[in-house]
């Protein structure tokens, strides 16, 4: 897929384990791809950011301490700093000793369950540009062939703007929170084949205008079958869930 290219896809599933299966394991973990798969996901959606020297890990916020028993900044840690870390005590005793897993070591298991993902790049605040330029760049030299090809999604229009220049060949979807009036202009720029919205946020007119310009539009986080229902109704073309056992 080519950087000017929206052309939609259709092989992803009607339903993606968030950050692996949120609600039955620690997310962005190796044990949460794992319960995702057993529960019936095909896709898992997980979140990278960059350690203080540039590899690629799994991680959602830009400190520790909330899913880790260390604290700071993720990005002012070492690769090796962040790996003594227990990143699963913290959601039940036992997840205990569960490490943060590097990307590397992400795709490696994916290909081992045979998972497809939505790659989040979630840069620590003033690492957007670096963040989607490594993360792309490993996305498109790591991924396997037989695996669905890559999506990478996120928020920072600056690291999908990086990594529509790196690896303009791999997928991408702008992920948005505020769906903002000129979201078409910004999905023409970074070539994008989707919009990845807020289930808070989606209104009965964002839906409208994402079908009529024949954008496919998923949804986060969604844990209810009656607003799953509802989204695909709306033309919803996927949801994010914290629980994949309510939707396989």
């Amino acid at each position: 897929m080519t950087s000017n290219s929206t052309a939609p896809r259709t092989d992803v599933p009607r339903m993606i384990g968030h950050r692996g299966a949120a609600a039955h394991a620690p997310e962005n973990t190796i044990p949460g791809l794992k319960k995702a798969k057993e529960l019936g996901a095909r896709w898992v959606e997980f979140d990278c950011m960059l350690s203080m020297d540039e590899v690629v890990v799994l991680h959602h916020d830009d400190t520790l301490d909330r899913t880790t028993n260390g604290t700071g900044l993720v990005s002012e840690k070492s690769f090796v700093e962040l790996r003594r870390l227990d990143a699963g005590a913290w959601f039940g005793p036992e997840f205990k000793g569960t490490a943060i897993p590097s990307f590397d070591q992400t795709i490696a298991e994916l290909t081992s369950l045979g998972l497809g993902a939505n790659v989040e790049i979630k840069p620590v605040t003033g690492h957007e540009r670096r963040t989607g330029q490594i993360v792309a760049a490993q996305t498109a030299q790591l991924w396997p062939a037989s695996l669905p090809p890559a999506l990478l999604s996120s928020f920072s229009l600056e690291a999908l703007e990086e990594a529509m220049k790196v690896a303009p060949q791999v997928d991408r979807a702008i992920l948005w929170w505020n769906i903002p009036e000129d979201w078409h202009d910004h999905h023409m720029r970074l070539g994008a084949s989707a919009a990845h919205v807020s289930a808070k946020k989606l209104s009965d007119r964002h839906a409208a205008a994402f079908r009529d310009a024949g954008v496919p539009f998923r949804v986060y986080t969604v844990n209810d079958p009656a607003d799953a229902e509802r989204l695909f109704a709306l033309g919803c073309e996927t949801i994010f869930t914290d629980y994949p056992d309510r939707f396989a």
